[in-house]
């Protein structure tokens, strides 16, 4: 089943996400070569591609996993998350209808 990972970044958390970004990815990698994962990508803290100082509101990841639990381990075991990047991660099961 789907599951939506949705990341809240803690204030001034932009140097820690800057910090954990590489490992972050490497995961995000990982459950793509599976083919498990939908799409990720942060959430920009302004009305810009590219926020610069501003920084990002968070991060939404959409991926495949076998049950909430795991997809909450998963989430909790995330460098964004165990580096205070997020001060809040939401997971939710998560059904796409669009696109077919």
């Amino acid at each position: 089943m789907l599951y939506a990972i949705v990341g809240d970044d803690a204030p001034g958390s932009l140097a820690k996400r800057l910090a954990a970004r590489p490992a972050h990815l490497e995961r995000l990698k990982a459950l793509q070569a599976a083919g498990r994962l939908i799409l990720a990508g942060p959430c920009p803290a302004i009305d810009s591609p590219d926020p610069g100082p501003a920084g990002f509101a968070g991060s939404l990841i959409v991926a495949e996993f076998e049950s909430l639990e795991a997809a909450q381990a998963w989430a909790a075991a995330d460098p964004y998350a165990s580096e205070g990047v997020f001060a809040r991660v939401t997971v939710r099961p998560f059904r796409k209808v669009f696109p077919a």
